[in-house]
């Protein structure tokens, strides 16, 4: 079979680096290129020393169309930005990884339309789609948690969540709150109630369950913010989120495993618990773990993901692989850490 000849744009932080470990070992994929202008001529495995023997690759300062597929790991703001000043061949496909595209009054480029990336919602439309826009860590691990309930219309009006995420959340570049010195041995809340993320979480839900954002003319996130009540946290640990989710629910615990059993059935990646879940069990995986329980009128969902992997690279190139017509879990076969 004839390889994917993807490039890289951002490959020395950490969503890059998290493509870079899958991709240096996709059966199907031969890496042409790992931008990254502030490493260009270093070796990958001078900045990311794990892959010491694993590959000779160096980054690059130069980037062109000569690929099949473009992932860009960069920050907000700067997709669209590199989209506008470069000019790509028709035939390159992009998946970014960034917010730029998530939402749909931004998804425009090129007389097309980015296609919002999580394969659980609408895997028929990433298949045969150009352009992917993947979706955020946090969207990912709570929409997964609420998605088979929106296709049955159960939604409530008021959904609570308290979402507690690694470092790495954060990004490569140090700040006063991933620092280490501050960040071990703590743990604080941030964006509560206004996460960016409840914008891209409100149109997955909605588009099961019409009706589940108030109309208006108010901003997306304020109409979002109605509905779901979100308590963001930062960790002391490096990977991982794992989402508390209770809401109001008439069903019983049977009934609700069962439409959850039932939904996930042909998903490769996302798998329901009948026991206590902990986010050891998905790190270094592209796995989504869910458990429901029912508390008096309460349902109570959690949910886990690898903030980096299922909430990014590793959905990232779930997506190539749909793209491509490949097996969806080429290459994304990966062990949990376990202890």
């Amino acid at each position: 079979m004839t390889k994917i000849n993807v490039g890289i744009v951002g490959s020395a932080g950490y969503t890059g680096g998290e493509l870079l470990r899958i991709l240096i070992y996709h059966p199907h994929v031969n890496i042409v290129y790992a931008h990254s202008a502030s490493n260009a001529g270093n070796g990958v495995s001078d900045v990311h020393t794990d892959l010491l023997g694993d590959t000779d690759l160096r980054f690059s300062d130069t980037y062109h169309s000569d690929i099949d597929v473009l992932f860009l790991c960069v920050g907000h703001g700067d997709a669209r930005k590199f989209l506008e000043a470069n000019t790509l061949a028709p035939h390159v496909k992009i998946i970014d990884l960034s917010q730029d595209y998530r939402l749909s009054a931004h998804r425009g480029y090129q007389g097309q339309s980015f296609v919002y990336g999580l394969p659980e919602l609408q895997r028929d439309a990433i298949r045969s789609a150009r352009y992917i826009a993947n979706p955020g860590c946090f969207a990912t691990g709570i929409q997964l948690a609420l998605l088979p309930l929106a296709a049955q219309g159960l939604l409530p009006q008021q959904i609570h969540i308290n979402a507690t995420t690694g470092s790495t959340g954060a990004g490569q570049r140090p700040s006063a709150t991933s620092h280490f010195s501050w960040r071990s041995g703590n743990l604080s809340l941030y964006k509560a109630f206004s996460h960016q993320h409840l914008q891209e979480i409100g149109e997955s839900l909605t588009q099961l369950q019409p009706g589940f954002l108030p109309e208006g003319e108010e901003p997306l996130l304020q109409r979002a913010m109605q509905r779901i009540n979100i308590i963001p946290q930062r960790g002391n640990f490096p990977r991982g989120i794992l989402s508390a989710i209770y809401l109001d629910s008439d069903l019983d615990e049977a009934e609700a495993q069962a439409h959850y059993r039932t939904f996930y059935a042909e998903h490769p990646f996302t798998h329901v618990s009948d026991t206590n879940i902990d986010l050891k069990q998905v790190v270094n995986t592209n796995k989504c773990i869910l458990q429901i329980e029912k508390h008096g009128g309460k349902l109570l969902i959690t949910s886990i993901v690898d903030n980096l992997l299922k909430g990014a690279s590793g959905q990232a190139v779930q997506n190539m692989n749909l793209m491509a017509g490949l097996d969806e879990t080429a290459g994304l076969r990966l062990k949990s850490v376990g202890f």
